[in-house]
């Protein structure tokens, strides 16, 4: 592994630093060297305790000039007991800025060094304290951007991914011994029962499909559902956005083209996070500024994971309604007849919109009305693909995903193997490269290459 990853004590600021927020900043040590460090610049009066899993209060002082740096708190936390089972030390400062910043220099010229990225989690996993998909939980359950992926970051970190994992891996483990033994001890053992094992080597395959149907899920509840409002102008493009956020976001006028550029806001329905944009209304203009606001509209709606196409219920399906229909129709839609509080019921009816779009929801929402079957469409949609995991609390993310279909790949092959009736060495080469992708999964077997490109996502102070 590398040589960061497992030498020297390491030290970085653990806490968001924003100026004149945050009411309390940690800076954390671990290593050999963290109660040591801490001892030189930490003063506790009176006679408390230098103990472990205990919390300490008094200043913070240079060491040579004794200059006050800070009244703080500190947290000592012994090794094995301990986050990266390493000893852990916590300085808990003011909040701001320059405390912090402080207190983490005169760490390093203590004898700490900078962490890296994701160094503390790292050295959970090298220590294990940690499998890699629990790593890999802790830096989603930093990012959830809703409360579902949350839940699903605290199932990984819990260790519902990894026991199916580990699970499948020893079954493999199994049958592998159950060959070499025949190739070791042949003519001492019965013969393979090579119905049963490629039945074994199905049901393995099937789990390994399940978890491989979570990814979608996963990709959903990390990055969120990008939502593009598109319509001609005026039709209620900015008072639909303002309704769904509760805010007023997008400017709301009888003027058309009053939406220059896409106007973002970012909400969450049914737990997955989702980016709506507000367009501008698209339609033939000389006006350069609202002409460039319709190009953009245009690569918003294309970029986009789910369209709303909104018309005007006083006008009816229009022939600029069909112009940009046939420009955003590729993409999943959802049509949206706003304003329908100016007209009558029999008049929607009579709508003459194109055959295939299946999806149709009334909203007027300058009252705020329509938008709860908006979002129940919307989730119908989202879970009539492939997102639609098979357990809730599993979402695995992409690497796991590629180390699972080779894994299916190679099972896939050993059964190949089997029927062709080569000989058994030939089944233990497939079934290794089965194993070896299961273990890089939950870490088992993995290189320094793949360690250092995932904890180079996390934070410093993780």
């Amino acid at each position: 592994m590398s040589e960061f990853a497992t030498t020297g004590t390491i030290a970085a600021i653990a806490t968001a630093v924003v100026p004149q927020q945050g009411s309390v900043g940690i800076v954390r040590l671990s290593g050999s060297q963290a109660i040591a460090i801490a001892q030189i610049l930490f003063h506790a009066p009176g006679r408390q305790v230098w103990e472990t899993h205990r919390i300490l209060y008094g200043y913070i002082r240079h060491p040579q000039t004794q200059h006050l740096v800070d009244e703080a708190l500190l947290l000592i936390m012994k090794a094995p007991r301990s986050y990266t089972r390493e000893d852990v030390v916590e300085f808990h400062c003011h909040g701001g800025i320059m405390a912090v910043q402080e207190v983490l220099q005169l760490c390093l010229e203590s004898g700490a060094r900078l962490a890296q990225p994701g160094e503390f989690t790292l050295r959970a996993f090298l220590n294990g304290r940690l499998d890699l998909t629990q790593a890999e939980s802790i830096a989603d359950l930093v990012g959830a951007r809703s409360p579902q992926a949350a839940q699903t970051a605290l199932a990984g970190l819990q260790g519902k991914l990894a026991h199916p994992i580990r699970q499948l891996r020893a079954n493999c483990l199994d049958i592998l011994a159950q060959i070499e033994a025949r190739i070791d001890f042949e003519e001492d053992l019965p013969p393979l029962d090579n119905k049963a094992i490629i039945s074994e080597i199905k049901k393995i395959a099937a789990e390994i499909t399940r978890l491989l149907a979570t990814k979608d899920k996963g990709e959903l509840l990390r990055t969120g559902l990008k939502v593009a409002i598109v319509g001609r102008p005026n039709v209620g493009k900015s008072s639909l956005l303002n309704a769904w956020s509760q805010s007023d976001r997008a400017i709301v006028t009888d003027l058309p083209g009053t939406t220059r550029d896409v106007v973002e806001s970012q909400l969450v329905v049914g737990g997955i996070p989702v980016q709506v944009l507000d367009t501008a209304g698209i339609r033939e203009t000389v006006d350069q500024v609202e002409k460039i606001g319709v190009e953009r509209s245009r690569r918003a709606a294309s970029a986009a994971d789910l369209v709303l196409l909104t018309i005007d219920a006083s006008d009816g399906w229009t022939q600029g309604d069909q112009e940009i229909y046939e420009q955003v129709q590729h993409r999943p839609l959802i049509l949206v007849i706003n304003k329908i509080d100016l007209v009558e019921t029999e008049f929607i009816k009579s709508f003459k919109y194109p055959n295939n779009i299946h999806q149709i929801v009334t909203t007027t929402a300058a009252q705020n009305k329509g938008i709860d079957t908006l979002e129940t469409v919307i989730l119908e949609i989202v879970q009539s693909g492939k997102v639609q995991a098979a357990d809730m609390d599993l979402a695995i993310n992409q690497r796991q995903a590629a180390a699972l279909t080779q894994a299916k790949i190679s099972l896939k092959q050993v059964q190949t193997t089997i029927a062709e009736q080569l000989p058994l060495d030939f089944w233990t080469i497939d079934l290794r490269g089965a194993i070896q992708a299961l273990g890089e999964i939950t870490g088992e077997e993995v290189t320094e290459s793949v360690l250092e490109r995932i904890f180079s996502r996390f934070c410093i102070g993780k």
